[in-house]
């Protein structure tokens, strides 16, 4: 996989409040094109606040993002999808009464305006998630991990630089989540630039290059995956003793 030192995705002293709540509080970072990135940190840390920011479903009370060399700060998220943004959701919403093929199409159609087209196109991205086999499956018949696979071939089907994928792993058992990984790690080879929320972090260690660790809103570390989990502000706000200690004898 190439990578860039020139960032596909920067943010500047991003921050928003809810009410009293500080939910996001001066975040800063540069995701390289060409990279895949992971953000952990425990629940309610404002991951998936700072991906609505980045993505443009709330525009920041400060700072700025940064898409592609352009200030896209508060722009609405189906100009980003278009200039080559697209993510996943924690909650994945098939439209159920549809195909897998047809759910597909959905992303398609943001580049290919015909349906034979769009639906040509879902085929390609039903193979690169493995769902060729499900493609006249209706999406309301999927499993959990099924249903996983449909939402990132949906934002895959945009034709992305940059993927957000929001707990791609989430609900998964871990022999699913054996089979997801290489998933992942595919569309990262193939050039698409990756940041994922992820609290599983056996996987994170095996597939991010770079992580970025919010806590109560606030970036307290980053780093190679290795050195971000021996961190001891890491192991005290999110991981805790027994898990560095299980990640540090896989990575041994």
């Amino acid at each position: 996989m190439a990578t860039t030192t020139s960032p596909i995705l920067s943010l500047q002293g991003v921050g928003i409040a809810f009410g009293g709540l500080q939910a996001v509080q001066d975040v800063s970072l540069a995701l390289p094109a060409g990279t895949l990135g992971a953000l952990i940190g425990p629940n309610g840390a404002g991951k998936t606040t700072l991906f609505a920011i980045v993505s443009g479903f709330l525009r920041p009370d400060t700072g700025t993002v940064q898409f592609d060399g352009q200030d896209i700060t508060g722009r609405a998220p189906h100009l980003n999808a278009r200039a080559g943004m697209a993510r996943t959701f924690q909650i994945v919403q098939p439209f159920a009464a549809q195909t897998v093929r047809e759910n597909i199409a959905v992303g398609a159609h943001l580049h290919l305006p015909g349906r034979a087209a769009a639906l040509a196109e879902a085929e390609r991205v039903a193979e690169r998630v493995g769902l060729a086999p499900q493609l006249d499956k209706p999406a309301a018949d999927l499993t959990v991990a099924g249903r996983k696979r449909l939402e990132l071939a949906r934002a895959l089907a945009t034709r992305p630089k940059l993927l957000l994928l929001d707990e791609v792993l989430a609900g998964l058992n871990p022999q699913e989540i054996a089979e997801m990984v290489p998933v992942v790690r595919r569309i990262a080879d193939d050039g698409v630039t990756v940041l994922m929320i992820e609290h599983v972090m056996q996987a994170v260690m095996h597939l991010a290059e770079h992580v970025w660790v919010l806590a109560q809103g606030a970036l307290i570390a980053e780093g190679p995956p290795a050195a971000v989990t021996r961190d001891a502000r890491v192991i005290e706000a999110y991981l805790g003793h027994g898990t560095a200690t299980r990640l540090a004898e896989m990575n041994a």
